[in-house]
């Protein structure tokens, strides 16, 4: 829990998705306008693949958790917990592309805009598994280890491999070269074609 207004709890996993996702609108729709490219038509594609990426993450943690459910379906009544990012990425795509689809929107230039903000997006993301304890690493004595607290997912009081940072830190590293290789094949297009 980051923190409490009255009995309402604002946890770091949810808070970091929220702000990796406002991110990656905020950049998206700049680099839309400054590329030629509708905002607005970019920043519905954007909402339809969350929406569509939130039901496919969970639904692919139902099938992951297949056998958890079948032993205690209650399971089901979880809303707030249990996501696959996998799920999420692919039906958020999928969503995004029948959008395009039925707008007649060329899906793949906006798909090459669109794909560095979904890197950041998963950064901040994997900065909330950090918050949250989850996707930790193995047991190290690394210098780099971390502890986690009791309640959170990892095993508390034993000294592991941060994990989620680290892939946090490739996030944002795939977002900035992604980004630097839109501009420079953007640059070089432009070029030949002035």
């Amino acid at each position: 829990i980051l923190f409490s207004i009255g009995s309402f709890h604002v946890y770091g996993y949810g808070f970091m998705i929220a702000v990796g996702i406002i991110c990656a609108f905020t950049i998206g729709c700049f680099l839309a306008k400054r590329s030629g490219l509708d905002d607005d038509a970019l920043f519905s594609m954007g909402l339809v693949g969350i929406v569509g990426g939130i039901i496919g993450a969970k639904l692919l943690y139902y099938i992951v958790e297949f056998p958890s459910i079948i032993a205690d379906p209650s399971i089901l009544l979880n809303f707030g917990e249990g996501f696959v990012v996998y799920g999420g990425i692919i039906a958020g795509v999928l969503c995004s592309m029948l959008y395009c689809k039925i707008k007649k929107i060329n899906f793949l230039e906006y798909f090459d805009l669109i794909m560095p903000e979904i890197a950041l997006a998963q950064g901040f993301g994997r900065i909330g598994c950090y918050l949250a304890g989850c996707c930790y690493g193995r047991v190290t004595d690394s210098a780099f280890g971390v502890i986690f607290p009791a309640g959170s997912q990892a095993p508390a009081g034993v000294k592991l491999i941060p994990t989620q940072l680290i892939s946090a830190g490739a996030n944002i590293i795939h977002m900035i070269i992604l980004i630097a290789v839109a501009h420079f094949i953007g640059y070089t297009i432009r070029k030949k074609d002035g």
